[in-house]
C-alpha cells in the first residue's frame, strides 16, 4: 500500500489524460480512497458520460459543473455503490437531467466492523447494465465489464474506441482492493482478475491512483500476491489453529496499525474462499487446516 504523494493534488481541477478522457479529484482523501476518489468524463464535446461521480459533495459537484460546462451529459455510470463513488449520481442528474446507469443497487447490513465505505443507501439507477452491455454516445462507446469480488455488483467500463478500462476499485492505482465479507467475496474476486488478465486493454483508470500503464503485468502481479498470501495462511494454519486477527502481525508486518481492521478483513475473505474449496475449516472463531 503506496503512501499519498506529497500535495498539493489536483482535487477539483478537471485534468485531460486522452482525447475522450477528462479526470476529476474528488476532496475525500482518507487511509481507503488516497487522494480521493476520481471521477471521469467520457467524450469530446457534444455529450459525455460521468463515470464514478463520486460523494455528494458540494464542492465536488461544482467541480463537475465546471468541467462539463455546456456539454450535453449522456449518462451518470456507477461501477459500484460504496459512498465514495456514487451518492453524487443523484444530485448530478437532478442538475444535469441524465440518467443513471451501470451496477445494481446494493446495501449489506451487517453487524461486522467495516474497513472502508459503507453503501449508498439513495441509490436509484434508472438501467442497470449486464456483463458485455453498452452505453454509446458522440464518438464513444462504453462497454460493461462485471468484475464482482471487491463487492458483488462491480463493474467496469471498457471505452472502445481508445483501450482504456475504468476499473472502479477492482483494480487501483496505488494498492490493492480490500475485500471484506458478506459482501465482497476472494473467490469471485480471483475469477474477476483472472478475466481482465485475459483481455488486451491498453490502459487501466482506477477510481484511487494513477493510470495504469501496463494493465496485464499488473494484474498478473495482483493474482500472485493473493496465491501468496492463500499460501501464507496455508502455511500459518500448520502451526496451529489462528482467529482472523492473529494471521495480521505475522503476515503484514510493519503494517500501520489503523489498517490491521482491512488486513483482518481480507484474510478472512481468503479463509471463507478456503473453506468453500474444503482447504481449511472452521470453529467459531477459531480457524485450522484439515
Amino acid at each position: 500500500m503506496a503512501g499519498a504523494p506529497p500535495k498539493p493534488w489536483p482535487t477539483g481541477q478537471a485534468m485531460q489524460l486522452e482525447p475522450l478522457v477528462r479526470r476529476v479529484l474528488a476532496p475525500n482523501p482518507s487511509p481507503y480512497t488516497y487522494t480521493g476518489t476520481q471521477t471521469y468524463i467520457v467524450g469530446l464535446g457534444d455529450g459525455c458520460a460521468v463515470i464514478d461521480p463520486g460523494p455528494a459533495d458540494e464542492a465536488h459537484l461544482l467541480a463537475l459543473d465546471a468541467a462539463i460546462g455546456d456539454e450535453h451529459v449522456c449518462a451518470i455510470m456507477c461501477t459500484h455503490t460504496h459512498r465514495d463513488h456514487s451518492p453524487a449520481a443523484k444530485p448530478l442528474s437532478a442538475r444535469t437531467g441524465a440518467p443513471v446507469v451501470g451496477c445494481a443497487p446494493l446495501v449489506i447490513d451487517s453487524d461486522l466492523p467495516r474497513a472502508d465505505e459503507s453503501f449508498d443507501s439513495s441509490y436509484e439507477p434508472d438501467r442497470v447494465m449486464e456483463d458485455g452491455e453498452k452505453m454509446t454516445g458522440p464518438g464513444w462507446t462504453l462497454t460493461a465489464v462485471a468484475t464482482p469480488g471487491h463487492v458483488s455488483n462491480h463493474l467496469c467500463f471498457a471505452l472502445e474506441e481508445s483501450g482504456a478500462l475504468f476499473t472502479g476499485d477492482h483494480i487501483m492505482g496505488w494498492s490493492t482492493s480490500v475485500v471484506i465479507p458478506p459482501d465482497g467475496d476472494m473467490g469471485d474476486y480471483m475469477l474477476s482478475l483472472e478475466k481482465l488478465h485475459a483481455r488486451e486493454d491498453r490502459v487501466f483508470y482506477p477510481a484511487h491512483g494513477e493510470a495504469v500503464e501496463k494493465p496485464r503485468q499488473l494484474v498478473r502481479g495482483m493474482i500472485g500476491h493473493r496465491r501468496q498470501r492463500e499460501n501464507q495462511i496455508i502455511r500459518l494454519l500448520g502451526d496451529g489453529p489462528h482467529d482472523a486477527a492473529g494471521f495480521v502481525p505475522k503476515m503484514y508486518k510493519g503494517l500501520d496499525r489503523k489498517l490491521h481492521k482491512a488486513a483482518e478483513m481480507s484474510v478472512t475473505a481468503h479463509l471463507i474462499d478456503l473453506e468453500r474449496r474444503g482447504l481449511v475449516a472452521r470453529s467459531g472463531d477459531t480457524w485450522r487446516t484439515i
